[in-house]
């Protein structure tokens, strides 16, 4: 991808609209009985050794069958539409603890799974542990997420099950949205290009500070390369706690972001049924969930398994995209998930109205 200037229009398959992903998803890349035969015998391979999750590589959990698949989902991920889904993973046959154990292996295929939380969890668990709490780390709670970005290279999700109402999901270009602004919006882009200090939730790694000493661009580009860092809230909680509020130009340039990726021709969303997955860049795509009610059985809640993923080979990216000195979050074991800023709401808070048309 060359890119004359940073106000040219991006050309690429990586900036696209919701019209071409809902064709791309009727074809997803569906599990076929010799997939499933790798996986089985990945599986029982795990078992005899007597592996643990944090064991298993792509060498560990072999997957010959699917090796010519896998590295064409990973080229679309890296080099391609920036997305990839996948389904027929028979959820249903499987404990959780298995279940565990083969996405982990998938993605090991992908790229090497980091810390996702102070937790140290590997293997992030999507389930609604704190309801609404806004305290609580948005892949914890029930609430709607905006869309925005991760801290890794690649995020793969698979669904164990879905919500008994809600929790639908939803994806977007960072550079489809790039090239709105670029055409149409210009006066927006010196702001997004010079970002904000970004709060670290109280996840900050030994050395670090509560709030980054550098301002974390929107969009950055190096090697002619455009990448995003979209987590409005973290800057706001930065804003907020410095004392430094931001400019009405700011402000309507993150309105001007928050609008555009929810804008019906350009956010895809789909509800995830059980065995379904998807791998997604985190540089190039936004990923967004409307909120949910779980059912009264415990048994039935939502559930899915998320894996923060870090690659051989990086986008370029100047180092100030990244909030964390990591791709992922250190493992603290004296932290919670959770955090208290006074009266500060989540970082994935609701916004009402953001779906008008900009």
């Amino acid at each position: 991808m060359a890119i004359a200037a940073t106000h040219q229009i991006i050309d690429h398959p990586s900036a696209w609209k919701a019209s071409e992903v809902a064709a791309w998803y009727k074809d997803a890349f569906t599990l076929e009985q010799r997939h499933l035969d790798a996986v089985d015998q990945a599986l029982a391979g795990v078992h005899k050794a007597g592996l643990g999750l944090d064991d298993i590589t792509a060498e560990t959990f072999p997957l010959g069958a699917m090796a010519d698949d896998l590295a064409g989902l990973y080229h679309e991920v890296m080099g391609g539409r920036g997305i990839a889904f996948l389904r027929g993973l028979p959820v249903d046959r499987y404990s959780e603890d298995d279940i565990g154990l083969m996405w982990f292996g998938i993605g090991a295929h992908f790229g090497t799974a980091r810390s996702q939380s102070v937790l140290g969890d590997r293997l992030g668990h999507v389930i609604d542990v704190g309801g609404k709490d806004r305290r609580e780390r948005a892949y914890r709670n029930s609430v709607e997420l905006t869309p925005h970005t991760d801290a890794c290279d690649i995020i793969g999700m698979l669904c164990r099950r879905p919500a008994a109402e809600g929790g639908v999901s939803g994806y977007c270009s960072a550079l489809a949205i790039y090239n709105e602004i670029a055409a149409n919006h210009p006066q927006h882009l010196d702001s997004l290009y010079r970002g904000w200090p970004f709060h670290r939730f109280g996840e900050e790694a030994p050395g670090e500070t509560p709030i980054t000493p550098y301002n974390v661009p929107v969009f950055a580009w190096q090697d002619d390369v455009l990448s995003c860092r979209h987590l409005r809230a973290y800057a706001e909680m930065a804003a907020k706690e410095t004392g430094n509020p931001m400019t009405d130009a700011d402000v309507a340039a993150l309105d001007c972001v928050d609008q555009l990726a929810c804008r019906e021709d350009i956010l895809f969303e789909t509800l995830l049924a059980p065995g379904d997955g998807t791998f997604i860049n985190n540089y190039t795509v936004l990923h967004t969930r409307t909120g949910f009610d779980d059912a009264d059985d415990p048994a039935l809640k939502r559930h899915l398994m998320r894996l923060w993923l870090a690659v051989d080979e990086p986008r370029p990216m100047p180092d100030e995209i990244r909030s964390y000195a990591g791709r992922g979050i250190s493992e603290q074991k004296d932290r919670a998930s959770s955090y208290y800023t006074g009266d500060s709401l989540s970082p994935m808070r609701q916004r009402p109205g953001k779906r008008a048309a900009y």
